[in-house]
């Protein structure tokens, strides 16, 4: 995957980030999680995702305190939906790589709020352990969703996107992705380590720690 090189327009950004703080205060009343963790049967073990999770607990703080580390990781590997060249994509492409995954439509304000922030995310922390993937579900073609990231000034989101919905669909019978956005913390095997539902500042210091030690390695 080629990373755009156009510099990020951080003035637009700005006026999009002002109102997430109030948003997620808002967003956090009313959102609502429609079940317990749960396993999805015949999947691989999830064990080092579990390890993950109760390491990063302590993280969830401050702009990240609603991050719900996972007590049973789902097995994501078969989700699927479509990438930068309208090709299917699963979890397995992400293979050996942490991903933080966004499910995302224009119509959805808190998820337009904190797009900026995933965005400045992936610039700063983005590479060969880590990518925000954000998926968009806006169900008509692209030209919508894609005109409001070029107007935020999004350059370094590649457009990965589900018209279908069916991804929202598969974790939604898994409780997960009850409404938009989800954002998930996937392991390099395509377990889940954690969900937040609703929006968050991820390009804040308490996020950024949060996926650092995801990604630390254990001692030896």
């Amino acid at each position: 995957m080629t990373k755009p090189t156009e510099p990020v327009k951080s003035s637009k950004r700005g006026l999009f980030a002002a109102g997430l703080a109030g948003a997620v205060a808002a967003v956090a009343a009313l959102y609502v999680i429609a079940g317990p963790n749960g396993n999805i049967t015949g999947g691989q073990s999830c064990t080092a995702a579990l390890e993950t999770a109760a390491k990063i607990t302590p993280f969830a703080t401050g702009d990240v305190a609603a991050f719900l580390p996972a007590s049973a990781p789902l097995d994501l590997t078969n989700l699927t939906f479509r990438g930068p060249d309208d090709q299917p994509v699963t979890m397995t492409d992400f293979k050996d790589r942490t991903i933080l995954l966004n499910l995302w439509a224009t119509w959805c304000a808190p998820c337009r709020l904190e797009m900026p922030a995933l965005d400045a995310l992936q610039a700063d922390m983005g590479n060969e352990d880590f990518q925000v993937v954000t998926v968009n579900l806006d169900r008509g073609g692209p030209e919508k969703p894609k005109a409001f990231l070029e107007e935020i000034g999004v350059s370094d989101l590649a457009y990965y996107h589900d018209s279908s919905n069916g991804i929202l669909k598969d974790l939604r019978k898994v409780a997960r992705a009850t409404g938009l956005p989800t954002t998930i913390l996937v392991d390099p095997d395509g377990c889940e380590i954690g969900t937040m539902y609703g929006p968050a500042e991820w390009a804040s210091g308490d996020a950024k720690a949060l996926i650092k030690n995801a990604l630390a390695q254990p001692e030896s």
